[in-house]
């Protein structure tokens, strides 16, 4: 019996050899292995990039040359500012509202963008649940384990299968992107918040790294793995805790949301053409 189709249409026993790609926009021809770090010509998909890390990679990417479809949740004031600063770098940008954790938001949203941009050439799975700020941390553990199980790596998954479904009809495929977290290798920190992230975060990297060997070689599937991040999160944390932290950290601080843009770009770009299922790990050197 052949294995169930995912609920976008794409099940673990597709392989993309057999897809047609007839249809589908065409990009630029790639770049020779070994390119240089650039986006020029292609269409970035980010998800959750109405503020912080995900607003970063946007514009990132927007600075290298790329158009980029964004999307929100809850934040669309945020979403359309980051839509606003990509414009202001000279490329378009289109905003969807998406519920990854949502079978049918996701089948909209990998509509709407092919709609908009007539191709996806990189799809980036940003979006993440929020336990950490605001009325989120009163919930109970449970509530919160569903919440991010939901979100960071249903929402994932979901996602991920969206973008095969694209990219197996695109002539030059296509490249995922997945947000882990670097505690997922060793085993995280103490306490409740590290043991349902390393739950999400661990199945995002092992779920990424079987993808990557279903689908290549037309598409490559990679992870970011960023440690501590300067975030809502970070701002809001008891500054000796936080000085606690830094002080682990060979580097001596947190990283910047720019500085894990920077990591997405490479692995997006056609310099990383012979990386697929590998998790770049941005910690400042921290050993989890």
């Amino acid at each position: 019996m052949a294995p169930a189709k995912g609920p976008v249409g794409y099940g673990p026993g597709d392989t993309v050899s057999e897809q047609s790609t007839e249809g589908a926009a065409a990009r630029p021809a790639r770049a020779p292995a070994g390119g240089e770090v650039s986006l020029a010509g292609q269409v970035v998909l980010v998800t959750g990039a109405s503020s912080g890390i995900g607003r970063a990679i946007a514009l990132a990417c927007a600075g290298s040359g790329a158009d980029v479809a964004l999307t929100y949740h809850g934040n669309q004031a945020g979403a359309e500012g980051t839509a606003d600063a990509v414009r202001g770098l000279g490329r378009r940008a289109e905003v969807l509202r998406a519920d990854v954790a949502e079978p049918a938001d996701v089948t909209a949203l990998a509509r709407g963008a092919q709609a908009a941009f007539g191709r996806v050439d990189v799809w980036i799975n940003n979006a993440g649940a929020d336990i950490l700020t605001g009325a989120a941390t009163r919930l109970s553990w449970a509530e919160k384990l569903d919440r991010v199980l939901a979100v960071d790596l249903r929402g994932t998954v979901l996602a991920s299968w969206a973008a095969v479904e694209l990219m197996r009809r695109q002539e030059t495929g296509g490249t995922i992107l997945n947000m882990a977290w670097d505690h997922v290798l060793g085993g995280g920190t103490k306490g409740e918040y590290a043991e349902i992230f390393c739950a999400a975060k661990g199945g995002v990297y092992s779920f990424s790294r079987a993808l990557a060997r279903t689908v290549a070689p037309h598409i490559r599937v990679n992870v970011l793995g960023p440690g501590w991040v300067e975030t809502a999160y970070g701002a809001e944390l008891d500054p000796a805790v936080k000085a606690r932290i830094t002080d682990a950290i060979p580097l001596k601080r947190w990283a910047h949301p720019e500085e894990i843009a920077a990591a997405a770009v490479f692995l997006a770009s056609d310099a990383a053409s012979y990386i697929t299922g590998q998790m770049l790990v941005i910690n400042g050197g921290a050993v989890t």
